[in-house]
């Protein structure tokens, strides 16, 4: 069974499974399940916990083993598996899969995995995991849904805002789901039950946002030209390499292109999306950007490219992260 994080609550609620694998890109989430569900496992009479980590050389043996040993007091047993790399391996893969042939009432197995590419999630063990037990992916909200995942934590404590303070809140804590959840503790803190003022927001609130390429190709994509040149600032402050982000730009440029000519030439959009690989949620922004760009935008955005390419290499002068700014622009603002 596949869960939504939100949906996590109301099936504890109904029953506790002795399966449970929990992966996405934001630890706080990964974490506030894993306690949601000791909490319950607690309630229901596992009294024992024994956790293993697999590292490198890590003897699968040790789960089974767990499994099997039995507690002195009759208690039953929390047991957490962690693969910090999401990768168990041959010996692993086999080891879970034996274990989700044999689930047992006296034992929970807590599994926590980082994020996994759609290829891990089709792998056999993560596929018999999730046939056997509950599996809850827990990503990040992105910035669209983010002021929604605030009002929700706000509702939590009694209080709310309008939509204008709960995107102030989201711009400032985007990519950093953690600050966000102590920003929102501190509205908690400082302020009374009730709603909240932009006033009483701003104040306080500080800008703790995390910036990275994903959220750089999400505002290229969106041509949302304040978020661009948040993220642009943000990335440049932190230090990040110029190459890499002229690489990500370029990418995204390179695949608008490739796709803008075949739509001129007569293809269907879903094949160029396939050929471009564009999956999942990425293609909804990228469906909009092509519509929003010509083809000789496009083709002056490919050059543009190249000369900031070259000002990377020290060829020529001026401020790069100026350029890419400019090549963002560019983007954001021309129209079919």
């Amino acid at each position: 069974m596949l869960l939504k994080g939100e949906q996590l609550a109301a099936h504890l609620e109904r029953e506790l499974r002795p399966l449970y694998v929990l992966y996405g890109d934001e630890p706080l989430l990964v974490l506030e399940a894993a306690d949601a569900i000791r909490a319950r496992a607690r309630a229901a009479g596992y009294g024992e916990r024994e956790v293993l980590t697999v590292l490198p050389q890590f003897d699968w043996g040790q789960l089974l083993a767990a499994g099997g040993n039995l507690s002195l007091f009759g208690d039953r047993k929390l047991i957490e598996l962690r693969i910090p790399n999401g990768k168990p391996g041959k010996d692993g893969g086999a080891a879970l899969q034996a274990w989700c042939q044999n689930l047992s009432p006296d034992n929970l197995l807590l599994v926590t995995l980082p994020e996994l590419d759609w290829r891990e999630e089709k792998a056999a063990w993560f596929t018999t995991l999730v046939n056997a037990g509950v599996a809850v992916k827990l990503n990040a909200p992105p910035l669209a849904e983010l002021p929604g995942w605030i009002a929700g934590r706000l509702r939590r404590q009694q209080q709310s805002a309008d939509m204008e303070s709960l995107k102030f809140v989201a711009e400032r804590v985007e990519g950093n789901l953690l600050a966000a959840h102590q920003e929102i503790q501190k509205l908690a803190l400082l302020y009374p039950a009730g709603p909240l003022s932009l006033a009483q927001v701003r104040d306080a609130v500080l800008n703790v946002a995390r910036y990275d390429i994903e959220g750089l190709r999400d505002a290229l994509l969106s041509g949302d030209v304040a978020r661009l040149t948040r993220t642009l600032n943000g990335l440049m402050q932190e230090g990040e390499a110029p190459p890499l982000v002229l690489w990500a730009m370029s990418e995204e440029i390179r695949a608008l292109a490739g796709i803008r000519f075949g739509l001129d030439a007569g293809r269907p959009l879903d094949q160029l999306l396939k050929d471009a690989k564009v999956w999942g949620p990425r293609q909804g922004p990228v469906k909009k950007a092509v519509q929003r760009l010509s083809t000789a935008a496009l083709e002056e955005a490919l050059r543009h490219a190249g000369r900031v390419d070259r000002l990377a290499k020290g060829i020529g002068q001026g401020n790069i992260w100026e350029e890419f700014l400019r090549l963002g622009l560019r983007l954001a603002a021309i129209r079919v």
